[in-house]
Order: structure tokens, then sequence, then C-alpha cells
């Protein structure tokens, strides 16, 4: 169904490298991108462009670009978003999307990645004894910095910062101008290879799904949508909050099918049992 097709990359900050390989080897595509494709235009982490819609419709947009621009019928992108972890609210976390587009056969299938390996950061810095503790923290040089007059102020924003001199020389010449300087780590891929590692991870995930066929109509892309909790308790057999079955339904002719015990256990320790050990 893939072998030998052209497939655009939707990218301008080198996802390719890791997004390829992969893409190539499992799917048997021939992968490219186009120099002419200002993903921007749809948001910048820095802020200075607003992204005015959620990650997923932002990487089907970047597809699309690309795919019009490329008189190519099929795609792939992805979007990532950097904030609090949605269950680990103390640690922050980097979200990945990755949309895949087959407009030949009308396919389109998404894989989400959550990770806690992400070092987003920034911090309003007055002295160079906190910069240099702050670009240790996050990994500078491997991983490239950015420097702006204040967090919310995009009146001067300079970007991949990756040199140690070329950093002391931006900041104090922040410092002399606006008498402070905000730092935040350049969460472009092409620059932070922690988020290169998470979209490769999310690439990964992608690929395996789009060879899950579906049993009944064959369609790419069946997979699990949905965890049933209640796995009983092997002491005093109530249901827990751990899993029971997934359901796993395919987004083409919605058939449905169900995994009982999909971690292959049929019961549960009663040290996670909130009747036995509440």
């Amino acid at each position: 169904m893939f072998k030998e097709r052209e497939l655009v990359i939707a990218t301008k900050h080198k996802k390719e490298k890791v997004i390829a390989p992969i893409l190539e080897k499992e799917l048997g595509v021939k992968c490219f991108t186009i120099s002419n494709l200002d993903t921007d235009i749809l948001g910048t982490f820095t802020g200075e462009i607003e992204r005015k819609t959620d990650p997923v419709t932002t990487a089907r947009n970047k597809c699309l670009m690309a795919m019009e621009l490329a008189n190519c019928d099929m795609a792939i992108a992805s979007e990532g978003s950097f904030g609090p972890h949605p269950t680990i609210y103390f640690a922050p976390a980097n979200e990945e999307f990755l949309i895949f587009i087959d407009r030949l056969n009308n396919y389109e299938i998404i894989s989400r990645e959550i990770s806690l390996e992400t070092n987003f950061n920034g911090a309003d810095i007055n002295s160079e004894e906190e910069l240099w503790l702050f670009a240790k923290k996050i990994k500078f040089p491997s991983h490239a910095l950015i420097l702006k007059n204040s967090k919310e102020n995009f009146t001067e924003i300079i970007k991949g910062i990756k040199n140690k001199n070329v950093l002391k020389k931006i900041f104090y010449n922040f410092i002399s101008r606006y008498g402070n300087a905000y730092v935040e780590t350049d969460m472009r891929a092409m620059y932070n290879p922690t988020r290169m590692k998470v979209i490769k991870k999310t690439t990964k995930k992608l690929v395996n799904k789009i060879n899950s066929y579906c049993p009944e109509c064959k369609t790419p892309g069946f997979s699990m949508r949905d965890a049933i909790f209640g796995l009983p308790c092997e002491k005093c057999k109530l249901p827990t909050q751990s899993v029971l079955k997934y359901i796993y339904i395919c987004t083409k002719c919605n058939y449905t099918k169900e995994e009982i015990y999909p971690n292959k256990k049929h019961s549960e320790d009663p040290m996670y049992c909130n009747n036995c050990n509440p």
C-alpha cells in the first residue's frame, strides 16, 4: 500500500532526521522535505506567533500545506506542547502528536506520546552566575538557548544560541539595554536532542499503528481506543483500578474487538485494591 510511494515530511526544523529512517524502513516509502514550507505561520514556541488551534489540528494543517506545495498525496507532521504533566502536576512534560495522512486512500492516523524527558524551562536572569547555572541545568550547549528582554515581550528575540561566548555577549547586551534578560530552552527539534528522542519514539508508535490492520476491512490504524478498568482483586474479588480489558476500534468500518487481561494478569495484588488496602 505504501511501498515506493513519496511522502513529504512537513517540517522546517530537521525532524526528518529521526522520522524518515523509521518510515522508509518500516513502510518502504520515499521521504522528502520542501524548503519553502513555513510551519512557523501556524505558531511558534517562543510566542511571537500564537498557535490558534489545538496540536492535532496544527499538525494536520502542516500536512495539508506540505501536500499542496509538494503536489504529494501522502504526508506526516508533528506538533509538540510543553507544560505540566497531566497527572504529575509538579513535573514538566513534552506532549508530542504525530499525524499521518494518505489522501489517496483516505487514511488519517495519529500517535501521541507524553514524556517526562524534557528540559523545558525558562527564567529571568540578572547575573552571569545565574546564566551559567541555568545553562548547565538545560544541558547547554548540546541544547540551545533563547534570550529575550522579558518573558511576554517579543521586541527582541535571539534564538538557537549554542556557543558559550555568543551567549555571554548577547546576555550582557540585553542587561545593558533592558536591565535584565529572560532565558529559555529552544524547544525547536533541531536545537533540542531530548525532544528529538521523544519525536522518534512517537514515530515508532505511529508506524506500529499504521501496520496494525483491521481484521474486518484491512484498513491500517486498527488500535486501542479505550481501556476498561476493574481487574478483580485476588483476595476480595472486588474491582480495582487496574486495567481489565482494552477496546480496539476501526476508524473506517467501526469493527470492535475486546482484549481482556491485556497485561496477562487475571487478578490484581491486594496492595493495589482500595478495599483491602484503603
